[in-house]
């Protein structure tokens, strides 16, 4: 397994779009990304955004009439997740914005997920969730780690003392 293309992290993900400036607007205001420059030598329409670490690519449709936007929100749909500080802070925004959504929970030996999926204004899955909560075991290691900066420091640390144990002094 390892890391054989010796990846780093999300750098960005692009979504074409109908309308960019709704687009722009929903995840600016929404979601809460900064737009930031975008390089001058990209000869088409766009706009890029930042934060949490990642950046979204919005590309403005070729074809804006012809995109067609599935209006059932299905959380087994194509989506992007954010982790967020508290699920119930962000229904009640939701519900503030009028932006309607579908609750959906997961259950893993008695640790819960929520989670609230809602589209974009071209229809593009968001998912908000406390996925957090349950750790990231990987099926071919004998590591558990979780989705939170605190958690991972003490992966990191259990991994550093575990790979001490295995050289030879």
């Amino acid at each position: 397994m390892g890391n054989p293309l010796q990846l780093k992290s999300l750098n960005h993900i692009s979504l074409v779009c109908k309308s960019l400036e709704k687009s722009v607007d929903f995840y600016a205001n929404v979601l809460g990304f900064v737009p930031i420059k975008r390089p001058t030598s990209l000869n088409f329409n766009g706009a890029w955004l930042f934060n949490y670490g990642i950046g979204i690519h919005l590309l403005q449709s070729d074809d804006p009439e012809g995109m067609t936007k599935n209006p059932d929100i299905n959380p087994k749909d194509n989506h992007i997740s954010f982790q967020c500080e508290s699920m119930g802070a962000v229904e009640k925004k939701l519900q503030e914005m009028k932006i309607e959504y579908v609750k959906n929970r997961v259950e893993e030996n008695g640790i819960n997920v929520d989670q609230l999926f809602f589209h974009d204004p071209d229809g593009s899955m968001i998912e908000i969730c406390n996925c957090d909560n349950i750790p990231i075991v990987p099926l071919s290691e004998n590591k558990v780690w979780s989705c939170s900066r605190f958690n991972c420091n003490i992966s990191n640390r259990q991994q550093e003392h575990q790979i001490q144990q295995m050289i030879p002094m």
